[in-house]
């Protein structure tokens, strides 16, 4: 859906204006690209924090703890 939405929004403005929307179409692989490494280092950190929570609560699972669902 979200695929779709981007579609029309875009369809609007090569309507409305269409050389913004070549522009749009054309710079977009490279704003891409350049967002991959911001991309990988978000999922190191999220991978990081996950591992530092299961470590600072392996104790409270040794002794019973099991979280509420």
């Amino acid at each position: 859906m979200k695929s779709f939405l981007s579609f029309v929004f875009w369809l609007i403005l090569l309507v409305l204006c269409w050389p913004l929307a070549l522009l749009a179409l054309i710079l977009w692989p490279f704003i891409w690209l350049l967002s991959l490494p911001f991309r990988l280092i978000g999922i190191t950190f999220e991978a990081l924090f996950a591992f530092l929570k299961t470590v600072l609560f392996l104790p409270a699972r040794v002794l019973g703890y099991k979280p509420k669902a």
